[in-house]
């Protein structure tokens, strides 16, 4: 009885624990607190992250187009304009692509690097492309080309030698 009556109390109890969240900023630098510290605390809203919800519920907000001449329509200023490569890629996702070694459209240079490592060739013109060599057995095996568009894989290209 008395386990069942502290595991309520301790459930009541939860929510109120992560309630505010403090910086602060001194001579020392920045620093975050449950508690307010400093003469001016700056109070911190966090997002929600429970169960649920969306996962595009965290990418900034898509850019603005404006039209630099007038009466052009937006469909033609759109086809003109490639859309770009980068995406919204959720965390489990990534992870598992990285740990299989694995590069998907998407990904940011820095992904590549933790899947792939770093690539002793780099071409940037016309299209900055990086090319991994796998060996098999002392021979080479295969290339992969992977290409990169505002910073992000365009595309992957597996070749034979």
């Amino acid at each position: 009885m008395r386990l069942t009556a502290l595991f309520l109390l301790c459930c009541l109890l939860a929510p109120s624990a992560f309630a505010e969240v403090f910086k602060c900023t001194d001579a020392n630098g920045v620093r975050y607190s449950d508690t307010p510290c400093g003469d001016n605390p700056e109070t911190l809203t966090l997002p929600d992250n429970r169960i649920g919800g969306r996962f595009n519920s965290n990418l900034p907000p898509p850019p603005e187009h404006t039209e630099s001449t007038e009466g052009a329509a937006p469909a033609e200023s759109s086809a003109s304009e490639p859309e770009s490569p980068c995406r919204y890629i959720p965390s489990t996702d990534l992870r598992r692509y990285i740990l299989r070694e694995q590069v998907v459209r998407g990904m940011t240079k820095d992904n590549v690097r933790d899947a792939f490592g770093t690539t002793p060739e780099v071409y940037p013109v016309p299209q900055e492309t990086w090319v991994y060599k796998t060996d098999y057995y002392g021979m080479l095996y295969e290339l992969t080309y992977v290409y990169f568009r505002d910073g992000c894989v365009d595309r992957v290209v597996y070749r034979k030698p």
